[in-house]
Parts: C-alpha cells; structure tokens; sequence
C-alpha cells in the first residue's frame, strides 16, 4: 500500500478558511499536476504557491496568538514574517494574474498549516514551519532562478530572489532559538526529534512517492549556511537530497 493511501488524520489539524473560488485537496496526486513541457506547468505553480505563502502568513500568525508569552525578538521575528509572507502572496497573486490565470482555477493543498497548527509548543511549530518547510523553500527557490534565468524570465528571476532573501531569514531565526533552547535544555533536542518525525511522517502521506520524486533539486548549502545551520547539517541535507532522487526515481 502506497504512503497516499495511509492517509492518518491524527497527524493534521485543521485547514484554514478558505472561500468558495477554492477547491482544497488533501494529496499531491489530487492537484494538477502537469509535466514540465506543459505550457500550463508555471501558471498553475504560481497559484500553487500563493496559496502556500498564505499557509506561511496563517502559520506564523497562529503561533504569535498562541503563544503570548514567548520571548519579545522571537515574537517580533514572527510578526515580520507574516509581513513577509504576505507581501510574497501577493508576489505570486500579481503574477499568476499577470500571466492569464484566475484564483480558484487550480486545487490547492493546505498541509503545511494543518501539520504546524496541529503541534501544540512553539518549538516544534519554528522547527517543522521554518527549519524544514521554509528551508526546502531555500533549496527549491535556488533551483527555481536557475531555470527562469536560463530561460530568460527576468520578471520572475526578481521575484524568486526577493523570496529568497526573505526566506533565509525566516530559517535563521528559528535555528537562533532553537539553538538557544536546546543550549538551555538539552532534552529540548528530543522535542526537535519527534517533531521532525511527524512532519515527516505528515508530508509523505500528503506527497506520496509520486509528489516526493517530482523534486529535481538538491540543497543549497550556501542558502542553507546563510542561514544559520551549522556545516554538518547542510552536508547531511545534501546527502539526504541525494538519496532521496534514489530511492524515488527524480532525476
């Protein structure tokens, strides 16, 4: 039986709001998901992708109404990400618009918040949103301006940097507190272990082999340095890439 069909709602919370012109699947298989010579294959990315940056913003948002008490400059670091992100949706929403598209017109998914909302501490929210989401978001917006640039797409080649710049910056306040706390309290690693291991567990079901071994890029490890993971970790999200386009077949 495939990772899409153990599908275990204890690892998801609830979606976000979202109005009538959207159509909100739960599986990568379900969306449109079209090959990379289809001329509607960066339209429907676009849309895809406004609507994670919206995950991005209610994800942050959630977390600063949830966790009052948490200190003030991580407090304000999450406060400018949902500034951030929200500037990003808007980004692709100018775009996807710009280049023949209609809102609703492509299905999206909604995972990324239903698996960070659903933990329940900060910590784990800033190491699943930020250390993982947002800095696979650094390797995939590396490989992204690569290929707008070799073709020439220099509206979006800006875009994707602006994105870039401000994702590196998400992924670096998190790494600053999570390296705080768990100087603080080591046993704080265990919570970093298992909140990694659900997400995980969470994205495969979400993905599927199918969705996991569409992935054509490996880490950016200068982006992935940049932000403030330490040398060990880039080269081991390297190999972890690596053995990722083998086992699933990305080329």
């Amino acid at each position: 039986m495939s990772a899409t069909q153990n599908f275990d709602p204890a690892l998801f919370g609830d979606g976000p709001a979202r109005d009538q012109r959207f159509t909100e699947k739960r599986r990568w298989a379900e969306c449109a998901n079209f090959p990379n010579d289809h001329p509607l294959k960066h339209i429907e990315f676009f849309h895809r992708q406004m609507n994670e940056e919206m995950n991005g913003v209610e994800n942050a948002a959630q977390s600063l109404a949830d966790f009052p008490d948490a200190d003030w400059n991580v407090r304000m670091s999450m406060a400018r990400q949902c500034a951030d992100e929200a500037r990003h949706v808007e980004m692709f929403r100018r775009i996807f618009e710009s280049r023949g598209g209609q809102l609703g017109e492509y299905p999206i998914l909604n995972f990324q918040y239903r698996i960070i909302a659903n933990l329940g501490d900060l910590l784990s929210r800033l190491v699943v949103q930020n250390r993982s989401f947002e800095a696979g978001g650094i390797d995939a917006v590396t490989y992204a301006i690569d290929e707008a640039r070799k073709r020439g797409d220099q509206e979006l080649v800006d875009l994707f940097e602006m994105q870039q710049a401000d994702e590196i910056t998400h992924v670096r306040f998190a790494n600053e507190f999570v390296y705080q706390t768990i100087r603080k309290d080591p046993r704080a690693a265990l919570q970093v272990a298992r909140a990694l291991t659900l997400a995980s567990t969470a994205f495969m079901q979400v993905m599927g082999r199918e969705g996991v071994g569409s992935v054509e890029y490996l880490a950016d490890e200068r982006g992935r340095l940049e932000a403030g993971f330490g040398l060990a970790e880039v080269k081991a999200a390297t190999t972890q890439a690596i053995q990722r386009r083998a086992s699933y077949g990305s080329h």
